[in-house]
């Protein structure tokens, strides 16, 4: 009976200690939040493209739902915001059950989704392709991967898999525009 009266007390210490505890998928959205902001700097790919190349973007990032969802959105500064002309991908993260899901709004015409992974480091979400929603005559968006250096420098690696399964990676270096 005296064991069990020392036992109760630390199961519920236990209990309450898990309850309280962040979920991998919270510690990795609450990483992508701190990226909240507009961001500016320039693309270079592999296997190069000249129209792509060097080439200058921005990125506005934005929580909504009331801290329950992201909005990720790429264009390039130089062009007029018209998302039916220009390229103008748009990403939404947000937690579903117990991971971080992410879903582009491919220009290719569809939806890939992918689950986040913090890094042992916290310094990167590592996104990996879960399924596609919508054709994938021309491609579709394979993987990302967002590194925090600080505050105000992050970088964001994407990888496009070509039609016939040919890797495109792109990668930007952002500072926030302040």
């Amino acid at each position: 009976m005296k064991s069990l009266r020392i036992l109760l007390p630390c199961v519920v210490v236990a209990f309450s200690m898990a309850a309280f505890a962040q979920s991998d998928a919270q510690k990795s959205f609450d990483k992508m939040k701190t990226l909240s902001g507009t961001w500016v700097g320039r693309v270079t790919v592999d296997p190069p493209t000249p129209e792509m190349e060097n080439s200058p973007v921005r990125v506005t990032m934005r929580i909504t739902s009331r801290g329950n969802a992201m909005v990720h959105e790429m264009a390039d500064p130089n062009t007029k915001d018209d998302p039916t002309k220009y390229d103008h991908p748009v990403t939404m993260f947000y937690i579903d059950s117990d991971r971080l899901t992410l879903v582009h709004y491919c220009d290719a015409g569809n939806r890939p989704r992918m689950t986040g992974t913090l890094s042992p480091d916290r310094s990167k979400v590592d996104f990996t392709f879960e399924d596609l929603s919508g054709g994938n005559e021309h491609g579709h968006m394979q993987h990302a991967l967002f590194t925090v250096i600080d505050e105000n420098h992050h970088v964001e690696d994407w990888t496009y898999m070509m039609p016939g399964d040919k890797p495109m990676h792109a990668h930007m270096d952002l500072e926030r525009q302040k």
